[in-house]
């Protein structure tokens, strides 16, 4: 389907229109709270959010990043959830146009991005986003024929069974837990929709993006050594990158060592 101006505006402001519902996800779901009632209220007076105050974006700039009642500051994730998922939607519609591709892999990307956020602000992975994420990707493989169902059970047991020898290792040897169940489902769901192969790049991405970002926090906070990062969200990070650009960052790779 062509790109036109107006379908690229339907399918940006499609993404902030979910981006705005995996904002009441990302609040609720560690909360173990309904994401359908109440309707959304301030977290902090527990005014009720008028529609017009409930604008993807725009309410945001128009109220300056505060609440309309008590001028309390709403946190950058918002608006930064909901222009990420615009972003997204946009994208894969440019690749795959209004089919199946679109629907599951806009499943897939809006997964990926609720469980990082979530892990963000609250040091888990709820089960009820990865484990039928792992299910849903398996069953995705065979509808979309992206990847074999082998390639999928494959990496679905390469992706949790690699973490969680890592995280038994680094138990064993530290006397401390260094990665909880969570990233290890986490992986184990990515595997599930992207193969195994992607894999090792995932894991790579992820844990350099998290060392730098832990020591640039353990030196600017003065944490110590023993502060621990989530790992979800550089997963997810890591997996966004190889979905897009894997063939660009695979090629870039390989070219070090040749």
């Amino acid at each position: 389907m062509e790109l036109t101006p107006y379908l690229a505006i339907f399918f940006f402001l499609f993404g902030l229109a979910m981006g705005s519902f995996l904002n009441v996800c990302i609040h609720r779901l560690p909360l173990n709270q309904s994401i359908v009632t109440p309707s959304s209220r301030c977290p902090h007076c527990k005014e009720k959010i008028r529609v017009y105050d409930n604008i993807p974006l725009l309410s945001y700039l128009f109220l300056l990043g505060r609440c309309r009642y008590c001028k309390h500051s709403i946190s950058w994730r918002y608006p930064a959830v909901e222009a990420l998922l615009g972003i997204l939607s946009l994208a894969l519609f440019t690749r795959y146009g209004l089919s199946y591709q679109y629907i599951l892999f806009f499943i897939f990307v809006a997964s990926l991005v609720t469980i990082g956020f979530i892990d963000l602000d609250h040091r888990i992975i709820p089960d009820i986003l990865s484990l039928p994420g792992i299910v849903v990707g398996f069953v995705a493989c065979l509808i979309i024929g992206h990847i074999s169902w082998v390639d999928s059970i494959i990496g679905i047991v390469a992706g949790g069974g690699s973490l969680f020898i890592i995280a038994a290792l680094y138990e064993r040897v530290t006397g401390r837990e260094g990665m909880g169940g969570g990233d290890i489902k986490l992986l184990a769901m990515i595997g599930a929709w992207m193969g195994w192969r992607p894999l090792l790049l995932v894991v790579l991405i992820a844990s350099l993006i998290g060392a730098v970002v832990g020591s640039a926090f353990i030196l600017l906070k003065g944490k110590d050594f023993q502060l621990r990062i989530p790992f979800g969200p550089f997963l997810s990070f890591g997996a966004l990158l190889l979905f897009f650009f894997g063939p660009q960052i695979t090629r870039w790779y390989f070219s070090l060592f040749v």
